[in-house]
């Protein structure tokens, strides 16, 4: 058709040799020399002699749409049906009806193992009409994948349910080919019950849901989970219609939990909590329960919007309470385990199911404070007395003190006032130590009895917790089962020889112990402690008192019954300059009263005086009044 297109062109615009030699002229390259003329020189380039054909213009145009309409008009990225014409080694020739045929990889077929055949239409997409060689560029892998997609896609709309293979295992789940299209599923929504191993899924044929998509990157998550919960939520809509209250059912341990057990009933599952498995206490189910076993259970409650329902297995036996043997009765002797512990005391378990609560002041006969969560430990076993039993209450109160003879009873025979007593330090407050003198019996030493001398600012100061210390007995409120305990009683009150030692005036070296902007503690003989206010730790060279130092202190002030002695530095060295100021004065005097003697002695003896006796007595008087003047100086 070329070549008859030609022949017409040819045709309609004919030239003549003349003309053609003008554009030969005219396209050769001018040269100084001549071309010289060859034995063609007269053929006629327009004419086809071979084929001599002329077209009409109606006859044209019928050939051009012929030709037009021979070859399909494709797109890049098309979806279309193609025959296989041809098969390789490793291509598979695909005719789209375009003008050229195009090559698929083999391994793009491999889905249909090796059934593919000459004349088998497939669907393939367009990926690029002319490639950098010229070839038709086709896939049917990425063919499958976009049809794939756009299923998955309306998979996803409608909630209808696809097949897909699981083809291996990856991060956190498996990839499905769901038709051609590579998707998630994640470990969680593989099965109802948690799966550790993927592997056993990998190749398996499986039913799905699609859950999730994501448009921009053609990503697509599935679930085998849905199915199976939408099949039980209509076995369970089912089962709820058909329960009552307090039927009882049989059921499979399904997962113990810390709160409890999840039963399955026959394709629903009920909660029995961990309170209504037994009506003893227990620590956790697994004490009890065990994955797998099977065992009946009472309905307690169910919520048919909630799809809830709520499991007995104690009440499938009566309470113990009601069954509670004759022998337990006020008065009587039990024995119970610890199985809860409070601030305000602790529950003995009697029997499964029956409890009995000891308050912390049944606890011992002391009246010091107790601790529950020192004094008892869970799982330990004690002996205790019935003191209050309610039955229809299912209340019992228990006692461990009562279980010996109340020790307040004869307290005055055995704990006299002004006796002496080894005890343990029990407890240590800002006020006072608690002392343990035997179970049950204690008193408290208040801090301002623990010593005659020393001060303390916190008991802790003196002694600490579990030592041993003496005390006596100053006196017992045996109502309130109180004892008032003192050390320093011990010894007689030196402060009776103190008032000897250190009267008012006297002066003894101190050591500073502690200072502060108001005064100073000064350590003193025998261990005694005095203060010093601040205005008289002044030093004489203008200075103050240091912390650590020792000096003389002077006694200004000693209080015997508050038991207080204050010092003064600043009294030492004033008294001593007071003192040589007297002693000047005193001196002074003296010399004044020999003047006059002397003034006397020489009268007496001179009737008249001479220039010689005056000049003398001049003197004498000049002396006298020198020392007058430094006297009064002084």
């Amino acid at each position: 058709m070329e070549e008859n297109q030609s022949i017409n062109n040819q045709n309609q615009n004919p030239e003549t040799e003349e003309q053609m030699q003008d554009v030969q002229t005219a396209t050769a390259p001018q040269n100084d020399y001549k071309i010289e003329s060859t034995a063609h020189d007269d053929f006629d380039w327009s004419v086809d002699k071979r084929n001599v054909a002329t077209y009409s213009q109606d006859k044209r145009a019928q050939l051009e749409n012929e030709y037009d309409t021979t070859f399909k008009q494709v797109s890049d990225s098309e979806l279309l049906m193609g025959t296989i014409v041809g098969m390789t080694k490793t291509d598979v020739i695909v005719n789209i009806g375009f003008k050229s045929d195009g090559l698929i990889s083999m391994n793009e077929f491999r889905d249909l193992s090796g059934t593919i055949k000459i004349g088998d239409e497939v669907e393939v997409m367009v990926v690029e009409k002319e490639d950098k060689n010229g070839h038709l560029h086709l896939s049917r892998k990425m063919a499958r994948a976009t049809r794939a997609w756009q299923q998955i896609v309306e998979f996803y709309k409608t909630g209808e349910v696809v097949t897909g293979t699981i083809t291996s295992k990856t991060k956190g789940g498996l990839i499905v080919d769901v038709h051609g299209l590579e998707t998630f599923l994640p470990g969680s929504q593989i099965d109802v019950k948690p799966v550790t191993d993927y592997d056993q899924y990998v190749g398996k044929t499986m039913d799905f849901k699609v859950v999730k998509i994501n448009e921009a990157i053609r990503n697509a998550v599935v679930s085998h989970k849905a199915l199976i919960e939408s099949d039980i939520e209509q076995q369970r809509s089912v089962i709820i219609g058909q329960l009552e209250k307090g039927q009882v059912l049989e059921g499979t341990v399904k997962n113990v939990t810390d709160f409890g057990a999840f039963i399955d009933l026959g394709g629903v599952d009920g909660l029995l909590y961990i309170t209504d498995i037994s009506w003893g206490r227990i620590n956790h189910p697994t004490e009890v329960l065990e994955n797998g076993q099977k065992l009946n259970v009472v309905v307690l409650d169910f919520d048919d919007e909630k799809k809830r329902i709520s499991l007995g297995l104690k009440q499938l036996t009566a309470h113990p309470w009601d069954n509670l043997p004759e022998e337990i009765k006020e008065g009587s002797k039990v024995k119970g385990k610890v199985v809860n512990i409070e601030d305000y005391g602790a529950f003995l378990e009697i029997l499964p199911g029956v409890e009995g609560l000891v308050h912390v002041s049944e606890i011992t006969w002391s009246s010091q404070p107790i601790n529950a969560k020192e004094f008892f430990k869970m799982g330990d076993e004690y002996e205790a007395v019935v003191v209050t039993l309610d039955k229809d209450e299912r209340k019992m109160s228990l006692s461990i003190k009562q279980l010996t003879e109340d020790p307040w009873e004869t307290i005055e025979t055995r704990f006299p006032v002004d006796s002496r007593h080894k005890g343990v330090v029990k407890n240590i407050t800002p006020y006072g130590v608690f002392v343990e003198l035997e179970t049950g019996i204690g008193g408290m030493i208040h801090i301002s009895d623990l010593s005659w001398i020393k001060r303390f600012n916190h008991p802790s100061e003196f002694t600490k917790v579990g030592e041993d210390i003496e005390v006596m007995i100053l006196s017992i409120d045996k109502e309130n089962r109180k004892l008032a305990l003192g050390h320093k009683q011990l010894e007689e009150d030196p402060w009776n020889t103190f008032e000897t030692v250190f009267p008012i005036g006297s002066m003894h070296e101190g050591h500073v112990t502690k200072k502060d902007e108001k005064g100073a503690t000064v350590q003193l003989q025998y261990g005694l402690e005095a203060y010093a206010p601040a205005r008289h730790l002044r030093k004489e060279d203008g200075g103050n008192v240091e912390n650590d130092e020792t000096l003389p202190f002077m006694i200004i002030e000693f209080d015997r019954n508050d038991k207080r002695i204050l010092v003064s530095h600043t009294r030492v060295w004033e008294q001593s300059k007071a003192e040589e100021k007297d002693a000047a004065r005193k001196a002074a005097r003296a010399e004044d009263e020999n003047t006059k003697k002397a003034v006397k002695n020489v009268q007496s003896k001179v009737e008249k005086p001479t220039l010689g006796d005056l000049g003398a007595l001049a003197a004498l008087k000049d002396k006298l009044k020198k020392a007058e003047d430094e006297a009064g100086k002084q």
